[in-house]
């Protein structure tokens, strides 16, 4: 079940939390090698105490996941802010996010500019996540699906962001991504790779960022993994 995360009116916030998002970008982004101005912009900008429940309302801004219900959690600040960065996104890129879980990295993608199409598997989730955005004035396109599928008649995208864990890339997102566009992927088991895939004209290439570890795809993602494992 989705927890209930009630929407902030639009310009709700406190000078509070606008030091503790200070603190968040200073301390655990640009301390730790985040460079891109833009970048560290939007996520002092985005408030993200408005995309977790009341609950845990004080620990917004620490620098650690958080459940938001679903089995599902809001991602670290610093891997939202590095996977970010690692997607290049300008503003108007067409941009796909996979997991949309609260909308807070939608809302970063969308605070940059971007034209935002996100993808969230739990539908209820999807439709809180989309009423909220709303509410705190970010526009994005959320629908509820299977992310592996990706949004095909919206491709082909400029980045692609994805904030669940396949066991493999799914095809269909590689087949979505433009020419000299990048995906940002965290892929495998319990423990994952954070990678960066990058279509060129000739096809792609891959590099392996760091280790993570993210909620796995379910889905048709889930049932791939399981065939490959038999």
């Amino acid at each position: 079940m989705a927890l209930p995360i009630a929407p902030l009116p639009a310009g709700v916030d406190s000078p509070a939390y606008r030091r503790a998002r200070r603190r968040m970008v200073d301390e655990q982004m640009a301390m730790r090698g985040i460079r891109d101005a833009r970048v560290l912009a939007a996520m002092r900008s985005v408030p993200r105490h408005a995309f977790v429940t009341e609950a845990y309302r004080d620990l917004a801004y620490d620098d650690t996941p958080l459940p938001i219900g679903s089995r599902q959690t809001i991602s670290q600040p610093y891997i939202v802010a590095a996977m970010t960065e690692l997607a290049q996104i300008a503003p108007g890129d067409r941009v796909l996010e996979i997991g949309t879980g609260s909308g807070y990295q939608t809302a970063v993608l969308a605070a940059l500019g971007a034209d935002v199409y996100s993808v969230e598997i739990v539908a209820a989730l999807a439709r809180s996540a989309r009423a909220r955005l709303s509410a705190l004035g970010y526009v994005a396109n959320v629908r509820e699906g299977d992310g592996y599928a990706g949004w095909p008649e919206a491709a082909p995208f400029d980045a692609i962001v994805v904030a669940v864990a396949p066991q493999s890339v799914p095809a269909p997102l590689r087949e979505q991504l433009a020419i000299g566009g990048r995906m940002v992927i965290p892929v495998g088991g319990d423990e994952q790779d954070l990678l960066v895939i990058t279509r060129t004209a000739h096809g792609y290439q891959e590099s392996n960022v760091l280790p993570v570890r993210f909620v796995p795809m379910t889905g048709a993602a889930q049932r791939a993994g399981e065939e490959e494992g038999c």
